[in-house]
């Protein structure tokens, strides 16, 4: 029977592991920000971090544009370095340049069955949404094992995800399971998904997801001029026509922003209630969520240009790092392939 992966919303306190990472399909943006760059950045003080760059997972549905995902690995980068991620504290690693990931995926996928693929409720919604129907690449189908491989290959504890992967964290964790029972040995080590207290945020639209691909999105290094008319577009209350009606904060994006960026809390408070009572126009929250987002980008997005101005650095940083990841996983993948009895020589 499947078992629910533990869930956790604040990073434990005992020395931990912890690899997180993104697909470089695009550039980040706010909600790449609260949902995982902010608590990478706190969280590489206090624990071993690994951050990935996923080309690999990227072309299980990109192999027909390589070029999007070979210049988004620097792009990507960039927004991690400009976003305060230290280098000298946090290994950054590109994941087609570890081929233990590959191996320890193809041990895995004998693990796992094809019906068990399936039901997988991220893969599952995933599947939809890029409609693929039943012409499914396998690359993209066995996505979970790749995933497996890439936690246990650094044996991490904890996976900052947001609630619709934990599946995956799930589907991890019986691989673990199911290996160290099978092999008589505890190598592999289960981890706990760590789901931020602000989850997934909307777009500027007030759709339910921000994507690049529905133009609803604020990137990292967005301009003073795009931020501002991002926010001129941002989603409020539409029965909230006149400014002396009472306006509504749910589904209200201008106030979802504000709840995620603004840092004077008690001011935001009244704000609301104002907005409620009615006598506040949309105009004067979008003033205020402007000024906020301008202030939390521009030293972002002016860090980012610097350094994108030498990006044989960057280059350097991934290397670095990339061969600091390999040694790691190398050594978990000769203890399983020790457990599989594959250590011929």
């Amino acid at each position: 029977m499947d078992q629910p992966a533990a869930v956790i919303t604040t990073a434990p306190t005992s020395p931990t592991v912890i690899l997180t990472g993104d697909r470089p399909t695009g550039p980040l943006h706010l909600g790449h920000y609260v949902g995982s760059l902010r608590g990478r950045v706190q969280y590489q003080h206090d624990y071993k971090q690994f951050v990935m760059l996923a080309d690999s997972q990227a072309l299980t549905d990109n192999m027909d544009d390589i070029d999007k995902v070979h210049r988004n690995v620097v792009e990507v980068a960039l927004d991690y370095l400009a976003v305060g991620i230290d280098p000298a504290k946090t290994t950054i690693f590109i994941q087609s340049q570890i081929p233990e990931l590959a191996e320890l995926t193809f041990y895995y996928l004998n693990l796992v069955t094809v019906a068990r693929l399936e039901r997988n409720p991220t893969v599952k919604q995933e599947i939809v949404l890029r409609g693929f129907e039943r012409d499914i690449p396998a690359g993209f189908l066995t996505y979970p094992a790749s995933q497996a491989a890439d936690i246990t290959a650094f044996k991490a504890q904890v996976v900052p995800v947001g609630e619709d992967q934990i599946p995956m964290i799930e589907q991890t964790n019986e691989i673990v399971r199911r290996f160290n029972r099978t092999y008589n040995q505890e190598i592999l080590v289960e981890c706990k998904a760590l789901v931020p207290e602000i989850g997934r945020l909307p777009g500027t639209d007030g759709k339910a997801k921000m994507s690049k691909s529905l133009g609803n999105t604020i990137n990292l290094g967005a301009s003073s001029d795009e931020i501002r008319a991002a926010v001129k577009k941002v989603y409020t209350d539409p029965l909230h026509l006149r400014v002396e009606d009472p306006g509504h904060l749910e589904g209200n994006v201008a106030f979802i922003y504000l709840d995620a960026f603004d840092n004077d809390k008690a001011s935001l408070e009244e704000m609301k209630a104002h907005y409620q009572r009615g006598g506040l126009g949309d105009s004067i929250v979008k003033k205020r969520l402007d000024a906020v987002l301008q202030e939390l980008l521009a030293p972002i997005r002016a860090r980012r240009e610097e350094l994108a101005k030498d990006k044989g650095y960057v280059m350097q940083v991934l290397k670095e790092g990339t061969m600091r990841a390999r040694e790691v996983a190398a050594r978990t993948t000769d203890e399983v392939k020790a457990a599989l009895g594959l250590n011929y020589f």
